[in-house]
């Protein structure tokens, strides 16, 4: 029982100590063609429940945001049907997407 204890308070030890690292701009693409992510083209994403998300892909990586109204609610235009996503999404990049 003793170790039980001693390994789960290790364990949250780790988990909290993952929270205490540096902030980053998360709106800067870090990869070797690195820019900020405005330079890059976004599509829309219509999730099951038919709300928009901007999305971006690079040919490494990606990246997704809800869309939101200026209340902070989120937008749900009716573009596409759920599951679609439209628009240059994979535009911006010398790096092509291999999927």
């Amino acid at each position: 029982m003793k170790y039980a204890k001693l390994t789960v308070a290790l364990c949250a030890a780790v988990m909290v100590s993952g929270c205490m690292g540096s902030k980053q701009d998360k709106t800067v693409d870090r990869g070797f063609d690195s820019k900020h992510l405005s330079q890059l083209k976004a599509g829309v994403w219509i999730d099951p429940n038919g709300c928009d998300h901007w999305i971006i892909d690079d040919g490494i990586e990606g990246y997704l945001s809800q869309r939101l109204d200026k209340y902070g609610k989120p937008v749900c235009s009716g573009t596409a049907p759920p599951n679609t996503a439209t628009g240059p999404f994979k535009k911006g990049s010398v790096v092509s997407d291999p999927i």
